[in-house]
């Protein structure tokens, strides 16, 4: 990642390199300088730096805090600039399933999936998204996946709890219906 911040930055030295800019002119040892102004080019104060992380951590911290659309733009934005990030599109699929975008969320685990594998995590989020949609055998399938690898772990463990409650709930007394 620095070889390509490294490369990017001496890119971007090299073009404008040869670019003036009013700064320029006060540092031209010719008082009688009067460079040409490009109108494109900002102020450094005027660039904002984002560091390579940036748009990930935004995305956590607006999952987190449970604007999903605002995640969801974010994550997207992380799965653009680093397609390979795993946790970006993990993000990105979960904050599609909070907002109801199934089918997107769908093609995003499947990258996710490419990228990283059947892993705990990807099986639990699969899970939840099925139980949201009613799917509740391919819920379960998920879950007990995902817990099967990681036997002890309180976040599934919790999810089928949520499960069966779901299950519970709809189901009804036959003799009611009478």
């Amino acid at each position: 990642m620095r070889a390509i911040l490294a490369l990017t930055c001496g890119i971007l030295a090299a073009g404008l390199a040869g670019c003036e800019s009013p700064r320029e002119a006060s540092w031209s040892a010719d008082p009688e300088y009067t460079g040409s102004i490009t109108p494109t080019l900002k102020e450094p104060g005027d660039v904002k730096y984002y560091r390579s992380d940036e748009p990930l951590r935004l995305g956590l911290e607006h999952f987190n805090r449970g604007a999903f659309g605002t995640a969801e733009r974010y994550f997207r934005d992380a799965v653009e600039k680093s397609p390979e990030d795993l946790t970006a599109w993990i993000g990105l699929a979960a904050s599609y399933d909070r907002t109801g975008r199934f089918d997107l969320a769908d093609k995003a685990y499947g990258v996710a999936r490419r990228i990283g594998g059947e892993s705990v995590q990807l099986l639990n989020n699969r899970g939840y998204p099925y139980m949201l949609r009613g799917d509740l055998p391919q819920a379960r399938a998920k879950f007990e996946a995902a817990l099967a690898l990681d036997p002890g772990n309180a976040t599934i463990i919790n999810n089928i709890e949520l499960l069966h409650a779901s299950y519970r709930y709809i189901q009804r007394n036959p003799d009611a219906e009478n």
